[in-house]
């Protein structure tokens, strides 16, 4: 494992599950130069089934003596080869699970190729838009992350846009991290200065007593303004036909009814 330049995150990525996800494309066509993927049409959200509340324990600060005997204890008890090392300028590298839930799709490039210069002084000014297609992330997306300990939470989060290839704003997203005990789950959203590295180094390999998690940034209600305005309408074009459909369902439970009435009417009148 090399050693990391002083003030220089890392962050090289180590793949342990697919990002593929299931593609429908939507019958009506935007008129901005933007195109959108949905692997499901609901944004209506199902209980979680672990309860989630938040926790909060004092991160102690440790000494150059104490960060060595705990990565000496750390490495002795992972079963891998993801150990942490300590570099010369003090500071440890060592890698992190991040988990991907995500309700809400996220947007990237509809084509890997980016317009050149001359395309873009060509073009007018109302038509220079980045295409970019919207889908879901798997809920059960994982990623490792090799970084230092200087990397802060919001540098990680930005690193695993970048690596997906996602454009939307790292301010939707919150870096999250999960505890379980007693058989609750108890989570805990980080600040953007904090460690990560350095949270998984005191509580150690296990990812019962420590994980992180990344998630919409939620602050009790959606924050509309750090959507673009084709997303906001892809939103409502969903919303729509959610509405559309539940006004179908009505109507055919209603049809049913009405003719199993007439039926029992027609039954009970004399012939």
């Amino acid at each position: 494992m090399s050693e990391c330049e002083p003030g220089t995150p890392s962050f090289e990525m180590t793949w342990s599950s697919t990002t593929s996800s299931g593609y429908c494309s939507q019958e009506d066509s935007d008129s901005e130069l933007e195109q959108y993927f949905t692997a499901r049409t609901s944004f209506i959200r199902k209980p979680h089934k672990d309860k989630d509340e938040q926790i909060d324990w004092e991160k102690p600060v440790l000494t150059q003596a104490e960060i060595e005997q705990k990565i000496k204890e750390y490495n002795s008890q992972i079963n891998s080869n993801l150990f942490m090392s300590l570099n010369k300028d003090g500071s440890y590298t060592g890698f992190i699970k991040v988990q991907l839930k995500l309700i809400r799709p996220v947007s990237v490039p509809a084509s890997k190729k980016a317009p050149s210069i001359q395309d873009v002084n060509k073009a007018p000014r109302s038509q220079v838009v980045t295409r970019r297609t919207s889908f879901y992330l798997p809920k059960d997306t994982v990623k490792h992350l090799h970084i230092i300990s200087r990397t802060r939470a919001s540098e990680v989060i930005e690193a695993l846009l970048k690596k997906f290839m996602v454009v939307d704003n790292p301010r939707k997203f919150a870096l999250f991290e999960r505890a379980e005990k007693d058989d609750q789950v108890y989570l805990r959203k980080l600040s953007d200065e904090e460690q990560p590295l350095h949270l998984r180094l005191l509580a150690g390999p296990n990812e019962k007593v420590l994980s992180f998690v990344l998630k919409e940034n939620e602050t009790g209600e959606v924050n509309w303004d750090a959507f673009s305005m084709p997303e906001l309408h892809n939103f409502l074009r969903i919303l729509q036909r959610e509405e559309e459909e539940h006004v179908r369902q009505i109507l055919h439970k209603y049809a049913r009814c009405r003719q199993k009435m007439q039926e029992a009417l027609t039954t009970r009148t004399p012939g």
